[in-house]
């Protein structure tokens, strides 16, 4: 399996796992077909991860993922994105065609904005 990430991304899950972390903590991210991207994300700072889910490092980075983004997160490139609006994870998958909404599924938790 491989991820990708843009600077943008990376420098915002490090963000997260200082703020809301601690030493040996990951970002555990469930991923799910849907929304304008072709993908829809829930993410959140944790310990370790749950029961089936399975570490992925990236660099110094630990992500917790399910099965299921295990499948949909093969090959895709993972960015960040922030508006006045809204910010969030946008999915690139080089096998999907994009769309022309500008919708971004997952959304910045509260205690990021610290």
């Amino acid at each position: 399996m491989k991820i990708e990430f843009t600077p943008a991304a990376e420098k915002f899950i490090r963000r997260l796992l200082k703020f809301d972390g601690g030493p040996g903590y990951g970002l555990g991210l469930l991923v799910s077909p849907g929304g304008c991207s072709g993908m829809s994300a829930e993410f959140g700072v944790k310990p370790a991860p749950a029961e089936g889910e399975q570490i992925y490092k990236h660099g110094d980075l630990t992500l917790f993922l399910p099965a299921q983004s295990r499948l949909l997160l093969d090959g895709v490139t993972i960015d960040f994105a922030e508006t006045p609006t809204s910010s969030g994870f946008v999915f690139i998958d080089p096998n999907k065609k994009s769309c022309a909404c500008s919708s971004i599924e997952a959304s910045l938790p509260a205690s990021a904005n610290a």
